[in-house]
């Protein structure tokens, strides 16, 4: 029997509309002698409208959704959860609630929701790879699932391969009990359309051997992936363009699986290695056949999205994978005496493979940046997300090349060391600022800019004041921007906001998150953010120290259409 069954809609006749008016009668006069409290009024309305609320429960999307917001907001229970969990849900993500995922909602979940296509229970420690495996067992439509930083083991990989023919997309990330070689089910046995695996930082780190070798397994073994995230990424792409499969065999052994030079060997003489699914169109096939009749030398693989790569094995990526649309890159383990102009030019060769068609690019640089000019001006032009970390600032010219080498970005994230000392040093305000020439990034949507600091210090050092010019020219063209990010800035902020707030307001009406910690900024600022942003709705000023408590209660008191959650110690 249903948990809920919509009740028969019919017209209300004229004796039970005399009856229910009787009935609210009744019931106010019984209350008459003391005043109606708003709890009795709304459950009253509730009562009346019960018809109406209970069209809810038949609708998969309006369940989905309101279970997404109530997660979202902190605001799901157990016992709203448990009320929820119904037969026609496709869609349950757990992740902002995993400390209700217990092994008895695993049980609630196989009994009520086996349509389930989308499963998310990232973060869920409470629940025991058995319990997990129960779970899985009986879900055989599941498409998509989460379980990045769970007790998720081999136990669970070999369940999902056996129970789960339909998956396409797995994030195992952080899972420390599930060791590289554990993914070799989903290589050798997988579900035909797998196209999607992440599991960056798993297992203890026993051995280093093993991340490229069942890196090199499941390129070889699933042949349809084109997103994949795991540690010796690149060096598996080494051994498979040099084709020395020896350096696997110690591994193979352990695991107890054919030897890598088996499978390469198999794949390609069944002609498996590169083929697109049957159901696909005709011009995939024929695709297809080129893969099967190109020589040795011209292999490649599908994959679209890569994490996990080294600067040194960039050259068998570019070579492997020409598809490539999202690289996530670690230049600091690359071996040179001279680092940074070795690092600027072995990036520009491997990134030039791909240039006009990379979309999302993510570095990790120690070197100045400077040094990265030269590389983004190969592969900016087609960039919608940059995002670099441990660079070190040099002035604004860098910079100022940087955003002319990326015109449509929507995200950029910048991770850096300020300047050692005063870049350009200009401590003008206002007008002196414009700078007409300074290019801006129209279609960004977020802008982060985090500068590293000593947490000993009360206030980084303003080092970099002419860093007001690039900002303003930032924040006046990006018409779109929703999520803004200056952490720790080397300059003063009040004359940029100025500015930008007086003459081109447009854009920071849009915005709906602002976070200044430890920057330089006053009340006069904040209060004309809240003021003139009627959408934002987050506002962290923590270790701001032009604030007082007393400001920021003035701040929270002002009335707003949207909820403003400000954040200040």
């Amino acid at each position: 029997m249903p948990l809920f069954r919509q009740a028969e809609v019919r017209a209300e006749s004229e004796s039970e509309r005399r009856k229910r008016k009787s009935d609210w009668r009744e019931w106010n006069e019984e209350e008459e002698d003391e005043p109606l409290s708003l709890r009795r009024l709304c459950l009253f309305s509730v009562a009346e409208n019960m018809r109406d609320v209970l069209f809810l429960f038949t609708a998969s999307d309006l369940i989905e959704e309101l279970l997404r917001v109530l997660s979202q907001r902190k605001l799901l229970s157990r016992a709203a959860l448990h009320l929820l969990l119904l037969p026609q849900l496709h869609t349950l993500s757990l992740s902002h609630s995993y400390n209700l995922v217990t092994a008895n909602l695993c049980s609630l979940i196989t009994a009520r929701c086996q349509s389930l296509k989308t499963l998310d229970l990232s973060g869920a420690q409470n629940v025991s790879s058995a319990a997990i495996c129960s779970l899985l067992s009986d879900l055989s439509c599941l498409q998509s699932l989460s379980l990045a930083g769970t007790l998720c083991d081999s136990a669970v990989i070999v369940t999902l391969t056996q129970s789960c023919s339909l998956l396409q997309h797995l994030d195992v990330s952080r899972c420390l009990h599930l060791p590289p070689g554990a993914l070799l089910p989903l290589a050798l046995q997988g579900p035909k359309h797998f196209t999607s695996l992440l599991a960056l930082d798993i297992g203890l780190g026993e051995d280093e051997g093993d991340g490229p070798a069942a890196a090199a397994y499941l390129l070889l073994g699933a042949s349809a992936l084109q997103r994949l995230s795991i540690e010796g990424l690149g060096l598996a792409c080494v051994i498979i363009q040099s084709k020395d499969f020896r350096v696997t065999d110690s591994f193979s052994t352990r695991e107890g699986v054919p030897c890598l030079g088996e499978l390469w060997h198999a794949t390609r003489d069944h002609k498996k290695y590169g083929l697109t699914l049957a159901e696909e169109t005709d011009e995939s096939l024929s695709e297809e056949k080129k893969t099967m009749d190109a020589p040795v030398g011209q292999f490649k693989l599908r994959l679209r999205e890569v994490q996990g790569l080294t600067l040194d094995s960039l050259d068998a990526v570019s070579s492997l994978c020409p598809d490539l649309r999202s690289i996530s890159l670690n230049c600091h383990d690359h071996d040179d005496d001279d680092k940074a102009s070795s690092q600027s030019i072995h990036l520009s060769r491997g990134l030039s493979c791909w240039s006009g068609q990379l979309h999302f690019l993510s570095l990790q640089f120690s070197g100045p940046l400077s040094e990265l000019v030269a590389p983004l001006q190969v592969c900016g032009s087609s960039l919608l997300s940059l995002k670099l970390e441990g660079v070190q600032a040099d002035g604004n010219l860098p910079l100022v090349a940087l955003l002319r080498a990326c015109p449509k970005l929507t995200s950029l994230s910048l991770h850096m060391d300020p300047p050692h000392s005063n870049q350009e040093e200009d401590d003008s305000d206002d007008e002196d600022i414009v700078d007409w020439d300074l290019p801006f990034l129209p279609h960004l949507r977020t802008l982060t800019l985090t500068f590293s600091f000593e947490e000993r210090q009360l206030k980084p050092v303003l080092c970099w004041t002419s860093l007001k010019r690039v900002l303003w020219s930032l924040l006046r063209g990006s018409v779109h921007l929703r999520t803004l990010s200056l952490i720790a800035a080397p300059c003063r902020l009040d004359p940029v906001f100025r500015l930008v707030l007086d003459c081109h307001a447009e854009p920071l009406r849009h915005l709906r998150r602002v976070s200044l910690q430890r920057s330089d900024v006053t009340m006069e600022t904040a209060t004309r953010l809240v003021d003139s942003c009627r959408h934002l709705t987050m506002l962290d000023m923590s270790k701001c120290w032009g604030l007082t408590r007393s400001n920021v209660n003035k701040l929270q008191s002002r009335r707003r259409r949207h909820k403003l959650q400000i954040t200040w110690t």
